[in-house]
This record gives structure tokens, sequence and C-alpha cells, in this order.
């Protein structure tokens, strides 16, 4: 492996490379010929990190397969962009991009991520696909409101009976592979042991953050995105918020939340306290959701289920 940094630009049609060390660029399509073409452009000498950023549905195949063949930095598409920014540069193409995230793994020595499980991706597009479902039956069930035909009541009230039982199928599926795998299984049983954490909430967190358990406290709040920033410059003192992070696993917190500061003694107690201090409710309940992940990190971590404290 040499101490290099690959860039690649990743768009619905193209992979633009940039090598760091001798300026190399080029062009591959973003499919499995590409891919290979890649890997043969890049040699025997592995580099240090290849650098792309995340660009939704455009990033996956590229990610999925190359993951395990060469050491793949996923970064933030904002913190890429300012980086750019902070070194002068305005233009916006995709060779510029690409040399800007090779600079950008060089500069901050970014280290690879984890290797992709090939069963963490297909419980995610199950995943994915449940998200869609709901969605449709959420749709569908409003619209059931203001409909008047019978017919077409007939109609809305079947499809919303269809939608139901693919998502019990698609559950259960995703039920049965998270038990295939046993550390996998042994988390989502510790998972489900905290109150408030139900079937649907611990899988949100097995899937949306799988590096749970290996993180520190404040790592683990900060990928949910439930750190709270400081704002404050020179007197000047503003309001902490939380910003950022993965969006899908902290709406999956909120219900928990509600349930954990009803029945869960500790978090109940944190709750009040803050609602008799003057907090806003939303701001004491964000709290409990950062508890919460925080908890379940730990107790991952420490492998171990959740018990009451009766002290």
């Amino acid at each position: 492996m040499t101490d290099d940094s690959i860039g690649i630009d990743i768009s619905k049609d193209f992979l633009e490379a940039h090598r760091l060390s001798d300026g190399g660029t080029a062009r591959f399509p973003n499919a499995p010929t590409g891919f290979r073409a890649l890997s043969a452009w890049l040699g025997a000498d592995i580099p240090a990190r290849v650098v792309f950023e995340a660009t939704g549905p455009y990033h996956r195949r590229f990610e999925r397969a190359l993951s395990r063949r060469l050491p793949l930095a996923k970064v933030n598409p904002l913190q890429a962009r300012r980086f750019a920014q902070a070194c002068g540069s305005r233009v916006k193409t995709d060779v510029v991009d690409a040399r800007m995230l090779a600079s950008f793994g060089k500069a901050f020595a970014l280290k690879p991520d984890q290797p992709i499980d090939e069963k963490q991706y297909e419980i995610r597009e199950l995943f994915s696909a449940r998200g869609a479902l709901i969605k449709d039956r959420t749709r569908l069930i409003n619209r059931l409101q203001t409909q008047t035909l019978a017919l077409v009541r007939r109609q809305t009230k079947a499809r919303i009976e269809q939608l139901t039982r693919q998502l019990k199928a698609l559950q259960q599926d995703i039920n049965v592979r998270l038990q295939d795998c046993p550390s996998r299984a042994r988390a989502n049983a510790i998972l489900r042991s905290i109150p408030g954490i139900g079937e649907v909430a611990a899988a949100t967190i097995l899937i949306e953050m799988p590096e749970v358990g290996t993180l520190d406290k404040k790592k683990a709040a900060s990928l949910t995105g439930l750190a709270p920033m400081t704002q404050q410059s020179g007197k000047w003192r503003g309001k902490a918020s939380i910003q950022g992070g993965r969006k899908q696993l902290r709406d999956a917190l909120y219900m928990p939340a509600l349930v954990a500061v009803k029945h869960n003694p500790d978090m109940c107690k944190k709750y009040q306290r803050m609602i008799k201090q003057g907090k806003p409710q939303k701001v004491a309940l964000t709290a409990i959701m950062r508890k919460l992940i925080e908890l379940a990190n730990t107790l991952v971590k420490a492998d171990r289920e959740w018990v009451q404290n009766h002290a």
C-alpha cells in the first residue's frame, strides 16, 4: 500500500478519478465495467485511501462492488465542499471535485471505512422498501378520508390491506435476517430490552448505525445528530442546537423517547427535571433521545441487557 490518495467524483453515469501523487485523471462508467477498469487503472499499488462523497443511489453500486477490494473512505459532501472553498476553489466540475476529494483525504489522513457487510446491505434494502410501503399506506389512508364513492373506497381499502400484508412480510424477513447473524441477534436482544425500544426501533438502530457498540458516547450522539452544537463568539452566546447526523435513525428514536419518559424511571426523572428547569418539552425529549442512543451503544458494547436500577 502506498501513501497516496485517490479522489472519485461520482455522478449517475460516470466516475471521475484523480490520483494525487502524479495528478493522473481518468473517467469510467458508473457500472461494473467501469469498476473493473478503475481497479486496472489503479494498478498493483493500492493507495492509502480512495475518497468519495455520499451521493445516495449513485455511490451505492460503487461502494458495494469495491468495498472489500479498495480502502474506501466516504465523506460528507458539505464537508468536502467547505474544504474546497477553504482552498480557494470556486470552480465546481467533476474533475475539480475529484482533485479536491483526493486532497481532502490526504490533508486529514482519512482512514478507510470498514468493509461493507453484504448482509447489512440486504437488510438495508428491505428496510428501505418497508419505508416506501409505509409512505404509500399513509397516503392512501389520508386519501380515504375524503373519498365518497363506494367503488373508489373499496379499491383504496383493498390496496391498504395489500400494503399491510406486504409490510408484515418485509418485517418478518428483516427479523429473520437479523437473527441469522449471532452478533446482530445478540445486539437486537440487548436493544429490545431497553424500555421504549421495540422491534422497529431496534432494527432501525442496527441498520442505520451498524457501528453501535463500538463508539464512545459523544460519537454515538454525533452520528445520530443529537449532540448539541455550541454557538458563541466573543461575548455573544447563542442557543445550542442539533444538526446533521442520520435523520432516519433520529426519527426512529422519537416514539421510543415518548415511551421511555413514562416507563423508564431514570429517563422519567431526567425529563421531569429538565421541564422543571424551564426547558421546552421538545428540548427535554431530544435529550432523552440522546440518552437512549448512548444507553444502547453502552449496553451493546458491554454485551449486557438493560436492568432497572433499584438503588
